[in-house]
């Protein structure tokens, strides 16, 4: 008697599985070059306009991450989610409270996101205040990558999880010390945006 099982009947969730790490990854190191700006980390002539550049294309990539990743589970035969499990928090069956964070972590992760190109309708001030919620985007990432995962225990995840929050965490309680404003130490620079370049 044979124990084969079809790779195929696991396709999507390995292909869900994956597109998570890469958007956890993508949202760390987005959230750590924001930090690496609140702290004025850059030094050099164009260095913060590069580090806002990557900023913004490492936050895109984690929003489509993101997306594939929980349009990829409308494929698995195991957990069928439908639509409403990828999109309503707490509506999946395979474990509610876990994949309620991640979804409410996805849609806060675009809605922040998103805030970036109607900035100036809202305002720098009011978009600046939302911004730095996008801690809570990793923070919600790495629970529901740790909830809901089935390989949460494993060591490479356990590895990603923690050389991406050591650093982030670090950053964030520098930027978040009492008497500690970075911004305030020197005139803030307005920096253009890439279409204002040319």
């Amino acid at each position: 008697m044979s124990s084969y099982t079809d790779p195929g009947q696991h396709l999507f969730w390995i292909a869900s599985r994956a597109l998570g790490v890469v958007a956890l990854v993508m949202v760390a190191v987005s959230v750590g070059l924001g930090l690496a700006m609140a702290l004025r980390s850059a030094k050099g002539p164009g260095a913060m306009a590069k580090l806002k550049q990557a900023h913004e294309a490492t936050a895109l990539v984690a929003l489509m991450a993101i997306a594939a990743h929980g349009l990829a589970l409308l494929g698995d035969s195991y957990l069928r989610p439908g639509l409403s499990g990828i999109a309503i928090p707490f509506a999946m069956s395979h474990r509610p409270l876990w994949t309620g964070l991640g979804v409410i972590g996805g849609w806060l992760a675009a809605l922040l996101g998103l805030t970036f190109y109607v900035r100036r309708w809202i305002g720098p001030k009011l978009w600046r205040r939302m911004h730095r919620w996008t801690l809570a985007v990793y923070v919600l990432a790495v629970i529901h990558t740790l909830g809901a995962g089935t390989d949460a225990r494993s060591f490479w995840l356990l590895v990603i999880v923690i050389s991406t929050t050591a650093p982030l965490a670090i950053m964030a309680a520098v930027r978040l010390l009492p008497g500690d404003d970075p911004e305030g130490r020197r005139p803030r620079r307005r920096i253009p945006l890439p279409s204002e370049q040319f």
